[in-house]
């Protein structure tokens, strides 16, 4: 597989982005250049794309590097330097170049072609957002929301004499001994109790100012702004809303009854919260590999067996050092896969533990991973920057799919059963949480001048919504009220969630076309991936041989396929 950026075209190889000066000269070179064809306006696109593959993956490094170190100030000040200063002068700049893109009487002879008509509707969207004041906003908002990852990496506790992550701390939430359970929990709680109120702040004030972001660009509220931004161009806000019903209805009483039996199983009325992760029926935590290489390893040798060009695409970000995958005191916390648009070789975040959980998130960063590879060759940077109901079920999708070759970490056929019961109660469990953040978020930027006070007695509201109410919580009622502030999207990265329990089902949908016919079903995803956003989103659900539809009707089908599949379990 290639390992090389394919030559530029249009920017120096040599340059180093250092300052605004270093990159403007390319800006002006496109804002004053004479177009009179059609080949000279492809031509200019292609110039444009390459800028902003190199802006785009130089500002991935950049945030890279300061979430594997959130302690080293030099990575910190690099990523600032680039979002406070550098970024904030090219943005008048991209709206120029919007504004020629938009205006160029070569436009219409490309929008026979869909990829184009979506690409020219994505500028045109930033085009109509674009406000002056709005500038210096953006950029605050990006150093506030990077304030989140270094509160949270900061916070360890003290377990068995050594100093551990949360990451680690939580897989003590699943051993058998209700007492080191117990402890475990207590000082997890203990220690986030510290950064309730200063999160709490942080969240005030990115709300404020994403809300006078929203009015300075003519909306009434941040979400309806954010909608438009995030170019949800195929659903509205009443639907989530009726996926919000829809979850409400079908899956609480599922996911109520999945409890209700692992409660009988402990022989207590109600759970404690510090047994909602361990298995009542006395088995060890589940543990698919020690080090984060052996989890390497082991999916390198899994996704072989589905496709070797999936293993190959591993290989290839192993050789170049795109991995970061155990927990270690300092790193930000959560997973990502970060594509990387000109080298086309993305880069996987991680904080692995040796848990089921952190299994199912290599697969998942690597279902992004292959689609990034599958999708680098596409002629422009707009066509790979993929909407997140897209880019999910890429993710999710391989989660299920590689289900079948599990045995490559679970040889005991007892573990490997666990393993497979885990993740579908997982998808079971993971829904309501995802329309409860939602939810949420509907909720805040309507209701912007909400005190704190507030904004806790809601989430405890949704809670009830959303939960099964099999929990005492007695002694910990503030953790109910607070624990949205786990959420990293809420801080980072706004109205970014529903986007899961889309993608969700459309995963579903393709491993129940998976257990029919394997290789048309991979042969299809594989397909739906190359397009990146060259078609709409229902296409390319299509194309994977799926619908894209989360109503209650289509959400009804897919339980009655898990319960069925749970059962053969």
């Amino acid at each position: 597989m290639n390992l090389t950026k394919n030559p530029r075209i249009f920017l120096a190889d040599n340059l180093k982005i250092d300052s605004y000066e270093s990159v403007s000269v390319y800006y002006d070179d496109l804002i004053k250049r004479e177009i009179s064809s059609l080949e000279e306006f492809i031509n200019w696109l292609k110039h444009r794309s390459e800028l902003d593959a190199v802006l785009e993956e130089d500002a991935a490094w950049r945030y890279i590097k300061m979430t594997i170190d959130t302690t080293n100030q030099a990575y910190s000040k690099d990523y600032n330097l680039f979002i406070t200063e550098i970024q904030p002068k090219l943005s008048p700049l991209d709206d120029a170049l919007n504004k020629i893109q938009n205006k160029s009487p070569y436009k219409d002879a490309l929008m026979d072609d869909e990829a184009y008509r979506i690409y020219f509707k994505s500028y045109d969207v930033q085009l109509q957002l674009f406000r002056e004041e709005n500038i210096p906003l953006e950029a605050e908002l990006n150093e506030l929301a990077q304030k989140y990852g270094v509160i949270s990496a900061a916070q360890t506790i003290e377990m068995e004499g050594n100093e551990i992550t949360m990451q680690k701390a939580a897989q003590y939430l699943k051993e058998q001994d209700e007492s080191i359970r117990e402890e475990a929990f207590t000082k997890m709680v203990a220690r986030r109790r510290l950064d309730t109120e200063k999160l709490d702040e942080l969240f005030t004030e990115l709300i404020q100012k994403r809300h006078l972001l929203a009015t300075n660009a003519g909306f009434d509220n941040f979400r309806d702004y954010k909608f438009e931004s995030l170019g949800r161009f195929d659903y509205t806000k009443e639907d989530c809303f009726d996926f919000h019903n829809a979850i409400k209805t079908l899956i609480v009483p599922v996911v109520k009854e999945i409890q209700q039996k692992k409660l009988s199983q402990l022989g207590k009325e109600k759970f404690k919260p510090w047994d909602l992760d361990f298995d009542p029926a006395g088995n060890a935590p589940l543990k698919p590999f020690e080090t984060g290489q052996e989890m390497l390893e082991g999916t390198k040798r899994m996704f072989a067996k589905i496709d070797p060009y999936f293993s190959d695409c591993l290989k290839t970000m192993e050789q170049l050092g795109h991995l970061d995958l155990e927990s270690k005191t300092g790193k930000a916390p959560g997973g990502y896969n970060y594509p990387l648009y000109e080298i086309g070789v993305p880069f996987i975040f991680m904080n692995a533990v040796g848990a089921q959980r952190d299994l199912v998130t290599m697969i998942h960063e690597g279902g992004h991973a292959v689609h990034s590879f599958l999708s680098r060759d596409l002629e422009l940077t707009g066509f790979k920057n993929l909407p997140s109901e897209v880019a999910e079920l890429a993710s999710m999708s391989m989660e299920l799919l590689t289900m079948p070759y599990w045995e490559e970490f679970y040889p005991n056929k007892e573990e490997l059963k666990r393993a497979k019961n885990d993740q579908l109660e997982s998808v079971l469990k993971v829904l309501p949480w995802i329309a409860q953040i939602d939810a949420f978020q509907h909720w805040i930027y309507e209701n912007v001048n909400h005190s704190i006070a507030e904004r806790h007695a809601y989430w405890a509201t949704l809670s009830k919504e959303y939960g099964t109410g099999l929990t005492d919580w007695s002694g910990f009622e503030d953790q109910i009220n607070t624990s949205w502030q786990r959420q990293l999207h809420l801080f980072e990265v706004p109205f970014y969630y529903i986007e899961y329990g889309i993608a969700q089902l459309g995963a579903l949908g393709i491993w129940k076309n998976s257990i029919e016919n394997y290789p048309k079903t991979i042969q299809d995803y594989k397909a739906a991936l190359s397009l990146g956003y060259s078609k709409s989103i229902p296409e390319i659900y299509k194309t994977a041989n799926i619908k894209f539809d989360f109503s209650s009707n289509q959400l009804a089908s897919l339980i009655n396929f898990i319960k069925s599949e749970l059962n053969k379990l």
